[in-house]
């Protein structure tokens, strides 16, 4: 009886305001228009070059069918994502100077229509620990791309797995990685898709898994595993990790450890925003801690 309450719990529809559904309609409308911008403003040499250049642009741009899709399912329903506009905004940002993008998503919910929207052309990626979940959205929304994520952690154990991590060598950051065959680690996310390693994320979104009863999951791993592949970034530029759920004090505790205070910058509401740079330009940091 207790799963099913909990099941009907996560499927209940968040009700919000109009106006921040009609927002979300906005964004999304927005950054199907990111791309011709970008083009018309390269081309500065006259005013008529630069008139023709926009007109071709915007001409060459065609929304995507899941854009399309994301524009009417959050226009015409009562559901919204479960970030605030505020929160959403801050992502949205980094998004439009890294689309196309790889972009992993922990959590499969109410927003994936709308992130997967928000990456035209890029890779989105979303991670799940409910396989039933996972079945109920992409009956919606087939070409959402979701895995399945059996998690070795529980939430009961958050404490003592931040006091002791360092005490296994293969939990340190000089250590950690790669994660995929780090079995001894028990905050190291193994046995998932080889997409999940084989992809260098730029945006990382920890939004889940469930966090809030003492047998769930937790997002320690998550958290861990977001800030080993961002210090083991092999391209240019660093490693975009955002947050959710920061006012738990598990989430807090974690970021505080592994994504660093020093690489957080930016925050709106319960959702944090760190850039991290890969381990070579870490000039300072020790190979025993993350921060």
């Amino acid at each position: 009886m207790m799963q099913e309450k909990s099941k009907v719990a996560k499927h209940t529809l968040l009700e919000r305001p109009w106006f921040l559904v009609m927002a979300l309609a906005g964004l999304l409308g927005g950054a199907m228009l990111i791309t011709s911008f970008i083009r018309a403003a390269d081309n500065t040499l006259s005013l008529c070059s630069t008139a023709k250049t926009t007109a071709v642009s915007i001409a060459e741009y065609s929304s995507t069918p899941l854009q399309l899709q994301s524009i009417v399912h959050y226009a015409t329903s009562r559901t919204v994502p479960q970030q605030s506009f505020e929160e959403i905004s801050i992502s949205l940002e980094v998004l439009k100077d890294r689309i196309p993008c790889n972009f992993l998503v922990f959590g499969l919910g109410r927003d994936s229509l709308m992130w997967a929207s928000l990456n035209p052309g890029g890779t989105t990626v979303f991670m799940e620990e409910d396989p039933e979940w996972i079945a109920a959205v992409l009956k919606d929304a087939p070409s959402l791309r979701a895995h399945h994520v059996k998690y070795r952690t529980q939430l009961s154990q958050a404490n003592r797995l931040i006091k002791t991590y360092r005490s296994e060598p293969k939990c340190l950051p000089v250590n950690a990685f790669p994660i995929r065959y780090n079995e001894k680690c028990p905050l190291a996310l193994t046995s998932l898709p080889d997409e999940f390693y084989d992809t260098e994320w730029d945006l990382i979104m920890v939004d889940a898994p469930k966090g809030y009863f003492p047998t769930a999951p937790g997002r320690m791993a998550a958290i861990f595993s977001a800030a080993v592949m961002a210090r083991n970034r092999k391209g240019d530029g660093t490693t975009h990790v955002f947050l959710h759920d920061v006012d738990r004090p598990v989430e807090k505790a974690y970021a505080n450890e592994f994504l660093c205070e020093k690489y957080r910058v930016k925050s709106a509401g319960r959702l944090w925003h760190f850039e991290i740079p890969n381990a070579a330009n870490m000039s300072d940091q020790p190979g025993d801690r993350f921060c």
